[in-house]
Parts: C-alpha cells; structure tokens; sequence
C-alpha cells in the first residue's frame, strides 16, 4: 500500500513548561485541494500525506470514483499552506460541474461548506457487494493494535487515527491528522491508490462514531466501522440504512457491537 509521505513535516517538538522538558506539537495547514487549475476547497489539516486527504475527500464527495494516477495530482508546499492540484478528463468529475464549497473545511469540520440540508444529509453510495461479519474478538484485536500504528500519536498526543483492518482484526493501514474526518478520507484515499477500495475488512478509528464518518465509510467495502466512543443517534439510524455495522469500545476493552447492518443498499 502507499506508504507515508513527508511525515517529518507533521509535527515539531518545543520545549515547554517549567522544566522546560520537550513537547511534540501536531503541525495544521491550510490545504487547498483543486482540480484542472480550478479551486475546490480548503481544509485544515496535518501536512502529511496530501495526495490520499484529496483523493479521498473527492471520492467521499462523490466527485470521483476512481483513482487518480500519481502523476496527475501536483502537490506543493507553500509558506501559506499546500495545494493539491489533479488533472483530469472533466467527463470524469460526477454531477456535472464541480460544486464549490462555500466555506473553509476545518479539522473538525466534515460538512463545512455544504450548501443545504438536503446535501448535509445525502445517503452515500454504498457499493453493491456481499460484506462478510467481523467478530467481537477481530474488533477487539483491532483495538488492541491501533496504538502501535500511531507514530505521529505518540509523538504529540493530540492527532486522530483511521485505520483499515484484516477481517481478523489485523490492522494493515492507518493513517493520521489533527481531525478526525481528514484522516478517514486520508485511509480512504490509500485504499483507492493502493486498488484496494474493495478489498473485505473494517475501519477502527480514534474518535467518537458521527454521521459524517458513516457516511464516508459507507463508500468502501468496509462491513464494521468501529470507534473509540459510541455513535451518535443519526450515525446509528443511517448506518442502518445504508447496512453498515457500527461498534464502539466497551468497558475493559469489550467491543460493544451495535445494529446497522441489516439496510438494503448493500
């Protein structure tokens, strides 16, 4: 699978404090994300594996739904933040014309910009495909491992994770940022560059379970989504729709499975 790119740029280390001990702070940009020299949206978000947060956002969006070769997407860095800029064939963009967002994306953000109740509240695409079940002791497993897969976690103890696991609760990808939306579309984004968008397995993540994260899941072919905290009611009652399973972590570490995956789009 792609690997992390220019992680060295994701945080700093300053000293703080009385003792002065040293601290690593988590870095947050502006990144402008545009296709065919046309502005699309700015994100903040950790500076670190750019090409998989635009990919991803654009797939999630349902801008695109195919990967994007590496040679056609442009990333720079700038003293004002990063753009991401893709080249592509326009027949390729979805709805017609590509749809601004109206407003700056923040880290804690995953529907800035959106225009109306009736795109906030969209049911995605989920892909017509048998999804296979995730045991409580995969999720669990899943769990377990996240920790050792956070580098850029460790080291400033302020980032999210989303990670992409083995049905068995392997944890084979995961990726990082300051907000928890971003780097869901960031592991989304390497599965599509990786041509494993379709691949069986579930998302395990270090955050609380909201609607948006559902809705961006629900584009793979993830069976579970499964995080930290529980979800919310609307997470829950569009999970059920679109047949996704959702699962939280429990009391001495149990993974506690909700409903969800009986919908008939999937």
């Amino acid at each position: 699978m792609p690997q992390n790119r220019n992680t060295a740029a994701a945080w700093r280390t300053i000293k703080a404090g009385s003792s002065g001990a040293e601290w690593g702070i988590a870095e947050e940009v502006a990144v402008e994300i545009g296709f065919n020299g046309e502005p699309w949206t700015v994100m903040m978000a950790t500076p670190a594996d750019i090409a998989d947060l635009a990919l991803g956002l654009a797939f999630t969006e349902g801008l695109i739904e195919q990967a994007i070769p590496d040679q056609d997407m442009d990333i720079r860095t700038y003293p004002e933040g990063v753009t991401a800029s893709i080249t592509l064939d326009p027949a390729l963009l979805k709805n017609g014309a590509m749809r601004h967002r109206t407003l700056d994306g923040t880290t804690g953000c995953g529907l800035c910009g959106v225009e109306t109740l009736a795109e906030a509240l969209r049911r995605p695409a989920r892909p017509s495909v048998k999804r296979i079940s995730i045991s409580s002791t995969a999720i669990e497993t899943a769990f377990s491992e996240l920790k050792k897969h956070q580098p850029l976690n460790s080291a400033t103890r302020s980032v999210h994770a989303a990670a992409w696991c083995a049905p068995d609760g392997g944890v084979l990808l995961v990726r990082e940022d300051v907000g928890r939306h971003n780097a869901l579309d960031k592991l989304i984004g390497a599965l599509l560059r990786a041509g494993q968008i379709g691949d069986d397995g579930f998302i395990v993540m270090s955050s609380r379970c909201s609607f948006e994260l559902v809705a961006k899941t629900a584009r793979t072919n993830a069976s579970l989504l499964a995080t930290i905290s529980a979800p919310t009611g609307m997470a829950l009652d569009l999970a059920k729709a679109v047949g996704l399973e959702l699962a939280c972590r429990g009391s001495e570490n149990r993974a506690v499975l909700f409903g969800g995956g009986d919908g008939n789009d999937g």
